[in-house]
């Protein structure tokens, strides 16, 4: 990697432990478990899973109800989130929280039978370095599961209203190229028995346009982030940007909302 990209990986990690994710975790728990239905129907039965990008880990949490018998980790690079997160008692000593970064986990070849991320490791700015991590973990005939936003979505919209406000650094990929089929085809090439993938949709459900911006200013990473780094001015322009958007979205009409999400859910079998 080089030293450029290892900068800005820095400063990514602190957006996003300079915001817990507490309102995010609910979507990770709920995408999450369509995830482990998908898994369930391959008639998988894992000893050790995964989660990379776990934020507070309360759905690598909800794992261990699933698979009782199987040892749970949760990886997140924001460490001030897990310790938070750690204080909660009636975990089962089957799980466990472990700081560390998606593009150099830190595990042996093959650990896992099952490897998890939910809007997670989309994020990482060397994509391709996170998908040889992915793989490198995952045993031979495991699974990798993966919820990513697609480029056309809601939230692929978005990250393009906050792109226009605050253009990303040079030479980092959209994040939402994880939620493009091809993309992942040329990421796990040679390290895939199979890739299959199926388009889903979350409801984001909020009160109003201005309740989810004030949730996703405070909460969100990418939105925390772009909101910090910009004048009042041009804050308040994104914030109208974000409410035409969700207004154009918006299913629900004038006196709630609901904004329809899609996203990529991809269960890989390790080659």
């Amino acid at each position: 990697m080089s030293a450029g990209l290892d900068a800005r990986h820095v400063r990514q990690a602190f957006g996003r432990a300079a915001a817990t994710y507490e309102a995010h975790a609910v979507l990770q728990a709920e995408v999450g478990a369509r995830l482990l239905e998908r898994l369930d129907g391959d008639a998988l039965t894992p000893a050790r899973v995964l989660d990379v990008g776990s934020g507070p880990g309360r759905g690598a949490a909800a794992l261990c109800t699933r698979f009782p018998d199987a040892g749970v980790v949760a990886l997140d690079l924001a460490l001030p989130m897990l310790r938070a997160a750690a204080s909660h008692a009636g975990e089962p000593p089957t799980f466990a929280r472990v700081g560390g970064d998606a593009q150099a986990l830190p595990f042996a070849d093959g650990s896992f039978d099952v490897v998890l991320s939910t809007f997670g490791v989309m994020f990482s700015p060397d994509q391709a370095q996170a998908a040889s991590e992915l793989a490198r973990v995952c045993r031979s005939g495991g699974r990798i599961g993966l919820a990513n936003w697609t480029p056309t979505g809601f939230i692929g919209e978005l990250f393009k209203v906050l792109g226009r406000r605050l253009p990303p650094p040079a030479g980092v990929l959209p994040p939402s190229l994880w939620g493009v089929e091809g993309h992942l085809q040329s990421l796990f090439a040679g390290r895939a028995a199979s890739i299959a993938a199926n388009r889903r949709i979350f409801n984001f459900r909020y009160r109003s346009p201005a309740h989810f911006i004030d949730v996703f200013r405070t909460w969100y990473g990418p939105v925390h982030k772009a909101f910090l780094a910009l004048s009042e001015a041009d804050a308040t322009a994104l914030e109208n940007d974000l409410t035409q958007l969700l207004g154009r979205l918006n299913r629900a009409g004038p006196t709630s909302l609901v904004v329809p999400s899609e996203y990529l859910e991809v269960v890989i079998t390790r080659r």
